[in-house]
């Protein structure tokens, strides 16, 4: 059986035997966002990418998120660097490098608070690995945002290694981390194996689950637990939270999944990968199935009028226990590391 049908429930069942599309409506979390502005600008010699914020006892704004030397690539040059504000308009103190080394890209973080401790997941690329560039997910932990920041003895606590259902994981990437209401920690990332011919390079959304923040991890034996691979299109970036009794997932729709889903596949010829089309909010009971997508955010151009360019990263910042903002990369002509836009009064479903 197809396994998106069998991820999606009903739903899609009905889509795979009838062949009558879903619609994939606006979700309530979309129509609460209201556009707000560019922010982070490169530095002359650099440029920024993503923004993971959260705030801090004092209501301090604090933002973790990648610089990439330019010319430079992410893969080998990427570091994790600190900025403080005292609201997402900024202006933005660069504080100085988290995480930078001559032997490893520090990528794609993303911060939650747990407890007194603070936690930063991120993609690790131990380049100079004796297998060559190997994208695998790390994890560090401070009492403090100012740090110290301490990684796990166990990194990669999500290594690019091993099985998963019988194929090859080849990558483990752009994590997020969820606390179950049982007490566990998962950490929800993008995976990939190395079946041939079909599943070759695409994307799919995995996790990994621990007692303990630092690991050790393990991948859960059904994984990956939302997979497009049967109709050749992939989604990533996952930004996972828990709310008001619900899962949720809010993802990247790279290669056009909702076309696929409403019966108008975008053909392969014509389809830009990326996040050149609006990105997907999924929810889930467990966290394991999902329903299916709706909408969960648009491109900077429904929000701004810009040129159309790839909204990626999302993020959010909390405040007081409900989501305040929804941050998002822009890979745009503009010279920033993306946009936010505030979320008004939305409690979830």
């Amino acid at each position: 059986m197809n396994k998106t049908v069998v991820m999606f429930g009903v739903g899609l069942l009905l889509l795979a035997t009838s062949d009558r599309a879903l619609g994939i409506e606006e979700s309530s979390f979309c129509k609460a966002q209201v556009p707000g502005d560019y922010i982070l600008e490169a530095e002359e010699g650099s440029w920024t990418w993503g923004m993971a914020p959260i705030y801090d006892e004092k209501g301090k704004l604090h933002i973790f998120n990648s610089v990439i030397p330019s010319p430079g690539s992410w893969i080998k040059q990427s570091k994790i660097v600190h900025w403080t504000a005292d609201g997402p308009e900024g202006p933005y103190t660069l504080l100085g490098d988290v995480f930078a080394s001559d032997d490893a890209s520090y990528h794609n973080p993303q911060v939650s608070k747990v407890g007194d401790t603070y936690v930063l997941v991120f993609l690790l690329n131990r380049y100079k690995d004796e297998n060559g560039s190997k994208q695998e997910v790390g994890i560090a932990t401070a009492k403090s945002p100012y740090g110290p920041w301490t990684e796990s003895p166990l990194n990669p606590v999500v290594p690019a290694s091993g099985k998963m259902r019988g194929e090859n994981i080849v990558h483990a990437s752009n994590p997020t981390l969820v606390v179950t209401p049982e007490g566990k920690y998962r950490i929800y990332y993008k995976s990939m194996t190395d079946i041939y011919p079909i599943k070759k390079g695409f994307r799919e959304i995995s996790f990994a689950e621990s007692d303990s923040i630092k690991g050790p991890y393990v991948n859960y034996e059904h994984n990956p637990v939302i997979s497009y691979i049967d109709e050749k299109v992939d989604i990533e970036d996952p930004y996972a939270f828990y709310y008001n009794g619900l899962y949720y997932m809010i993802v990247e729709d790279r290669q056009g999944v909702k076309d696929m889903l409403e019966g108008n596949p975008i053909p392969a010829d014509q389809l830009r990968k990326g996040g050149y089309r609006p990105g997907l909010i999924y929810k889930s009971k467990d966290g394991i199935h999902w329903d299916e997508p709706q909408v969960g955010y648009q491109t900077n151009e429904i929000y701004f009028g810009d040129k159309l360019a790839r909204s990626e990263r999302p993020s959010i910042l909390w405040k007081d226990g409900k989501p305040e903002y929804l941050f998002l990369a822009c890979h745009d002509d503009k010279p920033s590391a993306g946009y936010f836009v505030r979320i008004e009064n939305w409690n979830g479903e």
